[in-house]
């Protein structure tokens, strides 16, 4: 499979972001491929396409299939399986956001809720347990804000987010 330079470059980048985001880089970059390509890919694209082996493929799309970023497409006459993105580039960016709350924060709250029912046994406990509650009050806004943003269409995030670049503007005229 021959990749553009300009597709190439962008599948490297999006390697090492999904390593931020909470995949890592060769799932990153199946998935980049995956999502460059008009037409379904195979395992076999893929592997040519990233030079990697057909078994770093196949965990690739397992871990991208459990994040429900793409799914499967067969092609009539063909026994091989295809993939495809799972969704507009805005669906994919709220599957992101919505795994990362459930991996990174949901945890978090757990703990933070069981340690905050428990009482004191001195100042510095007393005050630890005090920054543990800020700490969840500001995990759960956030794991509430993420949440009404999975119900948001893709139109009224948009508008959220022009909103959100105007806010900073004004703050920073109040500043």
């Amino acid at each position: 499979m021959k990749i553009s330079p300009s597709t190439q470059s962008f599948v490297l980048h999006f390697g090492e972001m999904g390593s931020r985001w909470g995949f890592n880089r060769t799932v990153g970059q199946i998935y980049a491929l995956i999502v460059m390509n008009e037409a379904p890919l195979n395992a076999d694209d893929l592997a040519d396409g990233l030079s990697i082996s057909r078994g770093n493929v196949s965990m690739g799309i397992k871990e991208l299939l459990s994040w429900r970023l793409i799914k499967r497409q067969h092609v009539p006459g063909d026994r091989k399986e295809y993939f495809t993105a799972d969704g507009s580039i805005w669906d994919m960016g709220k599957k992101v956001l919505e795994e990362r709350r459930k991996r990174e924060l949901d945890p978090t709250l757990s703990l933070l809720r069981d340690l905050l029912m428990r009482e004191a046994d001195n100042e510095n406990e007393a005050y630890a347990l005090q920054q543990m509650q800020e700490i969840h009050d500001l995990l759960e806004m956030i794991s509430q804000w993420t949440e009404e943003l999975q119900r948001m269409k893709p139109e009224s995030l948009r508008t959220l987010m022009k909103l959100g670049s105007g806010v900073g503007k004004v703050l920073n005229v109040i500043k």
